[in-house]
């Protein structure tokens, strides 16, 4: 594992309505990701409430995927929407938590062979698609959730572009260090000391609802074995 810095904790940059917590070291993700809810919520004609990215590693989604769906495995994606079990949901501006695993990013971009940047923007457009209210547990909810979310990816090329410049010199130097002949380690994934603890950026003593359900794509491990760029 890679150490991105010498920093005590996670880098948050809380730029209200929307936080963002990354790994040591790429904090500059922040403006594109910000970019691409805002563009998601635009397109679904939404209000922005209150939305946390969080983008950590396999260990910490494992850790929320089991503890809030009973499925001890690592998931890419988890969203949590707050209100979604109010009646008024659909009217409310969108207030949720967006969970990301970098481990899933750079594993599923080799696979469906993208780059990590397109492929870390189509998880933050699928999980801020569930958060806008969009699901896939049905045939009708998952057609229409998967046009809206390729619609959503070809319009967040440049967001995707900004994210690579971000990751293209962390990649070249994990690859640079590597011994001849070896693959090449994944460039995030050495959790600081104090990663994040649960769901989002805690704020005011603020606390996730435990009536909100996490959303989540499609494991890798679960998907057919013809790669797709969608997760659901």
């Amino acid at each position: 594992m890679v150490q991105l810095s010498a920093g005590p904790a996670p880098e948050t940059i809380p730029d209200m309505p929307i936080s963002v917590t990354t790994p040591r070291g790429l904090q500059r993700l922040a403006a594109p990701l910000r970019a691409l809810v805002q563009q998601v919520l635009q397109s679904e004609s939404r209000r922005l409430g209150e939305v946390a990215i969080v983008l950590d590693d396999d260990e910490l989604l494992r850790q929320i995927n089991c503890d809030w769906r009973g499925i001890d495995r690592a998931t890419d994606v988890i969203s949590f929407a707050y209100d979604e079990r109010e009646p008024d949901a659909a009217t409310r501006a969108v207030r949720g938590d967006l969970l990301v695993s970098m481990d899933r990013v750079f594993e599923q971009a080799q696979r469906f062979r993208v780059t990590p940047g397109t492929e870390l923007a189509r998880l933050v457009v699928h999980g801020a698609l569930h958060l806008c209210g969009h699901d896939h547990m049905k045939a009708g909810e998952r057609k229409l959730m998967r046009v809206r979310e390729e619609a959503m990816v070809r319009r967040a090329r440049p967001a995707a572009r900004a994210i690579d410049a971000v990751l293209s010199p962390l990649l070249a130097a994990v690859r640079a260090a590597e011994p001849a002949g070896k693959p090449a380690k994944r460039p995030v994934g050495g959790k600081a000391p104090n990663p994040v603890a649960r769901p989002a950026v805690r704020k005011a003593g603020k606390k996730l609802p435990k009536k909100s359900a996490p959303r989540l794509a499609k494991p890798a491990s679960k998907r057919s074995s013809r790669p797709r760029r969608a997760s659901s």
